[in-house]
C-alpha cells in the first residue's frame, strides 16, 4: 500500500485600500450596490461592507500569511508578511509548538509554498477549494509563478487529477447537501476541538491587525487554523469518510 503524503494548508489575506483604486475600478466594484441601495444611508453601509470584503478576492486582495502543516510529522511552517519590521530577535525565523515562523514577501511565500508542495499528493483545508486554492493560484500568476498543483479542481474527489484536495467544508456537508454549511469555528466547537477564534482573533480581524502591524498575531492565528483543521480532518477521516 502506498503512503500518502498529506499537507494541511491555510492562508490569511487582506484587501487593498479602496481609496487607492482608480475611479473606473471603484465604479466597477460599487455599481451593484448603487443600483440596489434604497438611499444614501443604505449605500454607505453597503460600501463599508464592500471595503471590508476586498480581501476575499485575489482581484482586490493579497496574501499576508501561508501556513502549512505536514500531517504525519505534525510539524509545519507559517510564512508571513511583516513589512518594515526586522525578524524577531534578529533572526530569520523562530519556532513554537512545532510550527516555524518565517517572515517574507507574498512572492517569496508563494515560491516556498509551491516548491514544498511538490512532495505532497493530498491537500487538506477548510473552504480551501473555493477560497485558498484559487487565491494561491491567481496570486501566483500575478507574480509570474506557475503553481505545481491544481488546488481548485472538482469538489468530487474521484474527478481530481493533479492531486487529492480534501476541502472539509465540502466533505462535512456532503458536497453541499446540508442546508447550512457552518464555519471552521462551529465545526470545531461541535467536535470539542480548540478553535483559533477562542484566542480572540477571527478572520475579520486580519485587515485591522495588519494595519496595526500586529503581524505575529496574524501568523499565530493562522497556526491555530492549521491545528484545528488537522483535528477536524481526523474526525472526518475516522467517522465520516465512508
Amino acid at each position: 500500500m502506498s503512503i500518502t503524503n498529506k499537507l494541511i494548508f491555510d492562508i490569511e489575506t487582506i484587501g487593498v485600500d479602496f481609496d487607492s483604486l482608480d475611479e473606473t475600478t471603484q465604479d466597477s466594484l460599487t455599481r451593484w450596490i448603487k443600483k440596489e441601495s434604497t438611499g444614501e444611508e443604505d449605500y454607505q453601509v453597503a460600501l463599508e461592507e464592500l471595503k471590508n470584503g476586498l480581501g476575499f478576492s485575489p482581484l482586490t486582495g493579497e496574501i499576508v500569511a501561508i501556513g502549512v502543516l505536514d500531517y504525519a510529522k505534525n510539524q509545519g511552517v507559517v510564512y508571513y508578511s511583516a513589512p518594515g519590521q526586522n525578524p524577531p530577535a534578529g533572526g530569520e525565523e523562530f519556532s513554537e509548538n512545532g510550527i516555524t515562523f518565517k517572515q517574507m514577501t507574498e512572492k517569496e511565500m508563494l515560491e516556498h509554498f509551491w516548491k514544498g508542495s511538490q512532495i505532497y499528493d493530498e491537500f487538506i483545508g477548510f473552504s480551501s477549494r473555493q477560497f485558498d486554492g484559487p487565491f494561491l493560484m491567481i496570486r501566483s500568476a500575478y507574480h509570474g509563478i506557475r503553481p505545481t498543483k491544481n488546488l481548485s479542481e472538482s469538489r468530487y474527489l474521484y474527478q481530481q487529477k493533479t492531486c487529492t484536495h480534501i476541502d472539509l467544508a465540502d466533505q462535512l456537508t456532503f458536497q453541499g447537501n446540508m442546508r447550512k454549511k457552518g464555519s471552521l469555528h462551529l465545526w470545531s466547537k461541535l467536535f470539542n476541538i480548540k478553535s483559533p477564534k477562542e484566542d480572540g482573533v477571527t478572520g475579520d480581524d486580519v485587515g485591522r491587525l495588519y494595519k496595526e502591524k500586529k503581524f505575529l498575531e496574524i501568523a499565530r492565528y493562522n497556526a491555530g487554523d492549521l491545528r484545528a483543521t488537522k483535528e477536524l480532518y481526523d474526525k472526518w477521516s475516522n467517522y465520516l469518510n465512508i
